[in-house]
């Protein structure tokens, strides 16, 4: 007998081709589901499949056909993952898709920051260069990253394919673990501190937890050089957001690129879109990890998890 499968945020995958998920049972895809919808859209399903949905201790409860939770991503804290195994419900996510999207993302920032591609980009569309007597203009001075020290923070799978792509382009790479575990790596390890103030550019690629939360904050970006950017394709939080904005308005930091914020959508009063410089921070949706190559690779990743399960039933 096929099972129930239900998608609780369908539009995560940016209608992208689900006939891999669809075909393994009874499908039904809902393009989002509110708090209040999700106990109703789950009931007899055998297999939920969420990717920022929350699926919680007391609708788990509720839900006895319940036996698999398919994560449309790597982050797991959607999810009760205690309330989960008490009861016997699997929870599977997806570890890889997005390695390079992310990676190539953070140079796309580094960039464009350095370059000051934003900006430049509207002086042109404007019409203000064709209204200019001069064949160039120099508002803002632009800096290559080539040569610059590259500093990571959390060197998992995405934070070495930065280094990787770092390095090609002649940066200097070090990082700092956030765990504390110590690996043998190509980089040199050295303290945060010690990183924050050594770097032109910092990334940050470590899990929001108990330890990363506001890791950096008003005294962490004061020991950055003036000249440096920051950029946080990771979890939002881990930077704390006020304290950037006074850093980029104080002239601290050069620049900071945001992928992820502490509430996302944005709240409307968040002091990151009231910045004295708009320029000097780059932004985006959550979605640096959203290239088609990426959300076909997790289709495929739910969909091989979707028939692990299904094998072993």
């Amino acid at each position: 007998m096929k099972p129930n499968i239900v998608f609780l945020d369908e539009y995560s995958i940016c209608g992208r081709d689900l006939s891999a998920v669809k075909s393994a049972g009874c499908y039904t895809g809902y393009d989002n589901t509110a708090p209040h919808e999700v106990l109703e859209r789950c009931k007899g399903a055998e297999i939920v499949i969420t990717n920022k949905v929350v699926i919680d201790a007391a609708t788990m409860r509720r839900l006895p056909d319940l036996r698999l939770i398919c994560i449309a991503a790597t982050g797991m804290n959607n999810v009760d993952l205690d309330a989960a195994a008490e009861r016997g419900i699997e929870v599977r996510n997806a570890i890889g898709y997005s390695t390079r999207s992310v990676a190539e993302t953070t140079l796309c920032s580094a960039l464009s920051l350095l370059r000051e591609i934003v900006y430049y980009d509207r002086y042109f569309k404007s019409g203000d260069y064709s209204a200019s007597p001069r064949m160039f203009n120099f508002d803002r001075p632009t800096a290559q990253i080539g040569g610059k020290n590259w500093g990571i923070v959390g060197l998992g799978n995405i934070g070495r394919e930065v280094a990787r792509l770092a390095t090609a382009f002649g940066c200097e790479v070090r990082y700092c673990s956030t765990s504390g575990t110590v690996r043998r790596e190509e980089y040199e390890a050295v303290s945060l501190d010690e990183l924050l103030r050594w770097s032109d550019i910092v990334s940050v690629h470590c899990p929001l937890n108990e330890h990363t939360r506001n890791l950096i904050g008003a005294k962490e970006l004061a020991t950055m050089k003036p000249s440096a950017v920051i950029i946080n394709v990771a979890r939002g939080g881990i930077i704390d957001e006020q304290a950037l904005a006074d850093a980029l308005n104080g002239g601290r930091i050069r620049g900071a690129a945001l992928d992820v914020f502490s509430s996302e959508p944005l709240d409307a009063g968040s002091p990151l879109l009231r910045l004295e410089d708009p320029y000097k921070l780059l932004a985006s949706p959550h979605n640096a990890w959203s290239t088609v190559e990426a959300i076909d690779k997790l289709i495929g990743c739910i969909g091989r998890n979707i028939k692990d399960y299904l094998a072993r039933r």
